[in-house]
């Protein structure tokens, strides 16, 4: 049975989706660096700050889909629609924050 999201749900979703895909891009990456004999915390940093953008970009779904809406609510009288949007971006930017920061703190602290 398929359930209808609400929009308090998706936030959430997206936040917790945002967050995984950070934390497990630079997890598995930083693995890869052992592999390869690279200092895993200097590659857990890079990648943290390389993956900021893709993790937003994916939990929110893409960068098209948020075009369409943008320009729907904006030409068509949606305002509604638009700030939906930005909810949803700003949650997709709040998980990928709090995934850097908590890879911040397993490297140390450092951000150098």
């Amino acid at each position: 049975m398929i359930k209808v999201e609400t929009f308090g749900h998706k936030v959430i979703l997206i936040f917790f989706t945002a967050l995984g895909i950070m934390l497990g891009s630079v997890l598995i990456g930083s693995l890869a660096a052992l592999l390869v004999r690279e200092p895993s915390l200097g590659v857990m940093l890079k990648l943290s700050r390389d993956m900021k953008i893709w993790a937003i970009a994916a939990a929110i779904g893409g960068t098209f889909s948020t075009f369409e809406v943008f320009e729907s609510g904006l030409f068509n009288g949606e305002v509604r629609a638009v700030i939906k949007q930005i909810f949803y971006i700003v949650s997709a930017l709040a998980g990928t924050q709090a995934g850097y920061y908590l890879i911040l703190a397993l490297c140390g602290g450092n951000s150098k």
